[in-house]
């Protein structure tokens, strides 16, 4: 059993897997479906199934033995941070400046492979 996450606009999380740049998407199959990443870590750790995470969040239980990282050779490379805010048509220009920045520092670590 996979253990289904239902993100806040209400989809189910697709599970994402990479390998030699074949991408591929599946919607996972189970019979538990959450909505909180801190409530799915631990029904995981209770036996209920398998789980996607990400690996920050439970680095220190694959450390301590209690989660096994599964499809190595198909994890993707984690990407970067994402920034979610609300569309408007005149931020202001504290705000414009920011993700001015953010953009131009997301293009140039791109542009150098990071």
């Amino acid at each position: 059993d996979c253990l289904r996450v239902r993100l806040p606009n209400g989809a189910l999380f697709r599970w994402s897997f990479e390998r030699a740049g074949e991408v591929v998407q599946i919607e996972a199959q189970g019979r538990l479906t959450l909505d909180e990443a801190a409530i799915a870590r631990t029904a995981i750790l209770d036996g209920a199934g398998i789980g996607f995470f990400i690996e920050q969040d439970v680095a220190d239980d694959i450390a301590a033995g209690r989660l096994t990282r599964l499809l190595d050779d198909w994890t993707p490379p984690r990407p970067g941070f994402s920034l979610y805010y609300p569309g408007r048509r005149n931020p202001s220009a504290g705000f414009a400046a920011f993700l001015a920045m953010a953009r131009e520092a997301a293009a140039r670590d791109t542009a150098i492979g990071r």
